[in-house]
């Protein structure tokens, strides 16, 4: 081995001895004494412990928060998955991290990836709960300027964004809904592990999806070869979902990375949910249009008249336009059997569920609600009819720019009594300080249900929640409400090992099943038969598995 030549620096030494020699100048005795005390004060003895609390006296973490934050930076050195349930508070483990750092010195320059939709929402609640300056991303201002800046990832992928942006050196890189780059083929996964990065966390209530690999490469972002590589992990553990539970040494490593808090593990059940059905009945006029358009078997095939027939359900207008765009459509054959069904619906009154609504509302009384509903048209449609009743809302839907979306839920929350939304605001907003929801259409995939409810039965809920969910008889969306819902018994708990029963099944998507059973169906009466088959299957296995759900984490 080579000699390591040593230089001192005698500099500050030999100025020192200088000074001493000519009696001085020396700085004022007390002027000494206050910096050295105020030193003392802020100087870190050990790295045991959170600091962070104090300084943030106004907050109320709950002890599972605080733990994961602890275990986080002292056992994972800051590289690690945050995998807790929807409504856990992830982001406030997140920000109390993070802001541990940098009281400690050790994170300055600061890169969070979020979903553009949440973009606003994290800067806010840094700003606000944490009193960290995070800002968002600006055109006219260059990326080594930031110290702690929040983007989505499609922006900081592109050019040339991506290429200063891998060029900087992270003190600490953010991902938030990491389950959406747990694809290593994908070039958001690329440009992560691109990334120079000293710390690094992952928030996802949804570690693994459908395959374990999933969270070989989401570990392989945090600590490249934990878990061997991608070749050696397939060979040893191949694509089953139940190893990470079945083999120790397996559920040992990921432990080492991932924390995991269900609410049954922090007995987070202050706030309730209470879920009824709503029933509804068409009146004869709508069932008479119903039961045409469902005998109707050409010109369309079995997934569009299933199609139709939902948007019906919905609201008149939905199933309107999108028999009239059909019609239109020069590819099909026989449109002109169509034209009688849609003068029809032209013509019927208002909606019976719609009605409904209104009755619930007023029933509710003087509260916040937030409607869902599968279609634009209809939410178009609710919006109106409400507003023919005195009822005030406001709309929420994918295609808003992130302000508006931020605008229509501060609106909501100061002026509206109800927000009625898309599908896209099943994931991101959080509403706390609503807690009453109402599903008008049920979405076929229960998962997604989960994920709505999840927007105001999350941590910061003070009140009980209170869920209806309608359906209208005798038609598609009874059958879907009896047996997808209330035969797999999943709406009175967390929705957490339904992704396991399909694995285990090999489904892969639960929607994209019940898509195929629509596609391969002759009749509505082939649909019903299916799908029970397929709820009587994921019941037995429910039945079959251990209740408990699978811990990835402590």
């Amino acid at each position: 081995m080579k000699n390591i030549d040593i230089t001192h620096d005698t500099s500050f030494i030999e100025s020192l001895e200088e000074k001493l020699d000519q009696d001085g100048p020396f700085s004022s005795w007390d002027l000494f004494k206050m910096a050295y005390d105020s030193e003392l004060t802020t100087i870190t003895q050990d790295f045991h412990g959170l600091r962070a609390l104090e300084f943030l006296p106004h907050m109320n973490f709950l002890p599972h928060q605080i733990e994961t934050a602890r275990q986080a930076i002292e056992d994972m050195n800051g590289r690690a998955i945050l995998a807790d349930e929807v409504g856990l508070g992830k982001t406030i483990e997140a920000g109390l991290i993070m802001k541990e750092y940098m009281i400690r010195g050790l994170a300055k320059k600061i890169l969070i990836l979020v979903p553009a939709s949440l973009v606003n929402q994290w800067v806010k609640e840094l700003n606000e709960k944490f009193y960290i300056p995070a800002a968002s991303f600006r055109k006219s201002y260059p990326w080594d300027q930031y110290d702690i800046i929040v983007t989505s990832i499609d922006t900081a992928k592109r050019s040339p964004h991506r290429e200063e942006i891998l060029n900087i050196h992270y003190d600490l890189i953010l991902i938030d809904e990491a389950h959406k780059i747990k694809n290593h083929k994908t070039k958001n996964y690329a440009f992560v592990r691109a990334l120079k990065k000293k710390y690094c966390l992952l928030l996802t209530a949804t570690p693994v999806q459908n395959q374990l690999i999933e969270i070989f490469n989401l570990v392989s972002i945090l600590k490249p070869g934990h878990l061997g590589n991608y070749e050696s992990f397939l060979e040893k553990y191949g694509r089953d979902r139940k190893k990470i539970n079945q083999d120790v040494y397996l559920k040992h490593l990921v432990q080492k990375v991932m924390v995991r808090n269900t609410r049954k593990d922090t007995k987070l059940d202050t706030t309730k949910r209470h879920i009824e059905t709503i029933w509804v009945d068409f009146t004869p006029e709508e069932y008479e249009v119903y039961n045409e358009l469902d005998k109707t078997f050409q010109p369309f095939s079995s997934f569009s008249k299933i199609t139709f027939l939902r948007e019906l359900c919905s609201s008149r207008e939905a199933c309107y336009l999108s028999l009239k765009k059909f019609v239109n459509d020069e590819e099909h054959h026989g449109r002109e059997a169509l034209q009688p069904i849609i003068d029809k619906i032209g013509q019927l009154p208002h909606h019976a569920k719609a009605q409904k609504v209104v009755d619930l509302v007023k029933q509710i009384g003087d509260e916040k609600i937030i409607i869902f509903t599968e279609y634009r048209a209809s939410q178009l449609y609710l919006q109106w009819y409400l507003q023919q009743h005195g009822i005030t809302s406001v709309p929420f839907r994918g295609g808003f720019k992130r302000g508006k979306k931020d605008w229509m839920k501060q609106l909501f929350q100061d002026k509206a009594q109800v927000l009625i939304a898309t599908e896209a605001g099943g994931e991101g907003i959080n509403l706390q300080f609503c807690h009453y929801m109402i599903n008008y259409d049920l979405p076929w995939n229960p998962m997604r249900l989960e994920q709505r409810i999840g927007r105001i039965h999350r941590y910061g809920q003070e009140n009980d929640v209170y869920i209806y969910n309608f359906a209208i008889r005798n038609t598609l969306e009874e059958h879907i409400m009896k047996l997808l819902y209330e035969k797999i018994a999943l709406f009175e708990k967390v929705i957490g090992h339904l992704d396991d029963i399909l694995a285990e099944l090999n489904i892969e998507s639960f929607e994209n099943e019940v898509k195929s059973i629509m596609n391969e169906s002759s009749s509505t009466g082939e649909v019903k038969i299916k799908l029970d088959n397929l709820a009587a299957i994921i019941h037995n296995a429910n039945q079959n598995t251990a209740q408990e759900e699978p811990r990835y984490g402590n």
